[in-house]
């Protein structure tokens, strides 16, 4: 039998606290509760998540700030929780790596449907056979060990930036629509505009180095992964 899947809840209002964890027991996770960034940041030095729903503002430690100290240590997927929907603070926390954001008053049904998702997309490939590697000049691709190569240095990506690229690459000389990519990466109708997928495509342009040559901009349309030959 799979072991249930242990979410941290991180926020500052008991209430809140208390429906995210009702829906989550309810839907066969085990949880984990704190009421600050500090807290949480300790909780994650201690024990093994395998996800974090992390409010922005609260006292002590900020969730951004929580969020950067967790993954010096840990790469847990994380889902940010905000009252505010500046796209700042969407796009600061998809820099940090933050796999989705959810803007406060939400629904407890949704935000556990985005759970599932990013559940689901996190967890490490399970490769029959051998190592999917795909190797473009001095870039190189292992689907399977989620790694990432230029010019033999390891590339250090974001979880999204990992998922986007191989999502490109997977479809290597097709033109991909903004609505696609945000379909097939994020996993769901996505809930912002096409400058996220924009803002992540420049952030894995800038992890690429030269080979940034390799994603080519369709104007007016979206993105395409064109290694030649």
């Amino acid at each position: 039998m799979e072991q249930a899947k242990k979410i941290l809840i991180v926020d500052d209002e008991k209430n809140i606290r208390n429906v995210i964890n009702e829906y989550a027991r309810f839907e066969g996770y085990e949880t984990a509760e704190a009421e600050d960034g500090m807290q949480a940041v300790e909780m994650c030095r201690k024990e093994d998540f395998d996800l974090i729903i992390m409010d922005i503002m609260m006292p002590k430690l900020d969730g951004f700030s929580a969020v950067k100290e967790i993954h010096k240590a840990k790469q847990i997927p994380v889902i940010m929780l905000s009252a505010r929907s500046e796209e700042y603070d969407k796009l600061f926390g998809f820099e940090l790596g933050v796999e989705d954001y959810v803007t406060k008053p939400f629904s407890p049904k949704e935000l556990l449907a985005r759970v599932r998702v990013v559940l689901k997309r996190s967890q490490p490939a399970e490769a029959a056979g051998a190592k999917e590697v795909m190797t473009f000049e001095g870039l190189e691709i292992n689907m399977s060990g989620r790694e990432v190569y230029v010019d033999g240095t390891a590339a250090q990506l974001t979880p999204k930036e990992y998922d986007l690229l191989f999502y490109m690459v997977r479809n290597k000389g097709i033109a991909l629509s903004r609505e696609k990519l945000l379909e097939e990466v994020w996993g769901y109708d996505f809930f912002g505009d096409d400058r996220t997928v924009d803002t992540h495509i420049k952030m894995l342009r800038n992890s690429l180095g030269e080979y940034r040559k390799f994603i080519v901009t369709l104007r007016g349309m979206g993105y395409k992964f064109d290694a030649g030959k």
